[in-house]
């Protein structure tokens, strides 16, 4: 039996290579940036804010789609938005330029850049939508999963919503739990107390900070 001599893989790599057969790779997309230093809260408003969104079905089948911006100091839950379809960019945007214009006023760029943690959700990840946090002055931060860095807060939000409020309020319908919506997030707002706050709502921890600054 005659023995063959072994193949050079390497050799033959080259060989490929020089003659262009090998197959083209696909270019690389930039790495998204993400943070791992474990702790979401930050000791200042506007220093970085975290989105999520949650779901839940009316009594008439409806299913509604939450997506919303919660500062990760003062935990007042900014700006929102709800459909019956899904967490889309559009509505991802929607919402980020929401709070922009809560916090600032009517202006075309948030005065100092913002972090917006969110997940790796289609909608946030996507080119569109991180080029026009960029351009309002947010910088697009993404959480692994499982790491240290999960959006806990954003997370928490939620369970408060669904237990607090969504369990009780009327939803026979998408349009009528719209509107329920919107008396609950400003209840959250102004009334809901929070154990980071000294067990003050959002609003009043941010009342009370304003005013410790003005002294």
């Amino acid at each position: 039996m005659r023995c063959e001599a072994p193949v050079n893989a390497k050799r033959v790599y080259r060989v490929m290579r020089v003659h262009d057969l090998l197959l083209h790779r696909r270019p690389a997309r930039p790495r998204i940036e993400r943070r791992h230093d474990g702790k979401v809260a930050v000791p200042t408003s506007n220093q970085r804010w975290c989105s999520d969104g949650f779901e839940f079905r009316c009594n008439n089948g409806e299913p509604l789609r939450v997506t919303f911006a919660l500062d990760c100091c003062d935990r007042e839950a900014m700006s929102w938005a709800a459909t019956t379809g899904g967490h889309s960019g559009d509505v991802v945007r929607d919402v980020m330029l929401a709070a922009v214009e809560h916090r600032f006023g009517n202006v075309r760029k948030a005065p100092v850049q913002i972090e917006w943690l969110s997940d790796n959700g289609s909608g946030y990840i996507a080119d569109k939508t991180r080029a026009f946090a960029s351009d309002i002055g947010l910088k697009p931060l993404t959480t692994p999963v499982c790491s240290p860095q999960s959006n806990g807060m954003a997370e928490s939000f939620v369970k408060t919503m669904k237990r607090d409020y969504v369990a009780f309020m009327p939803k026979p319908d998408a349009v009528t739990a719209v509107r329920n919506l919107a008396v609950a997030f400003e209840h959250y707002n102004d009334k809901h107390p929070h154990s980071a706050l000294k067990y003050r709502s959002p609003r009043e921890f941010r009342r009370r900070t304003d005013s410790s600054t003005l002294v």
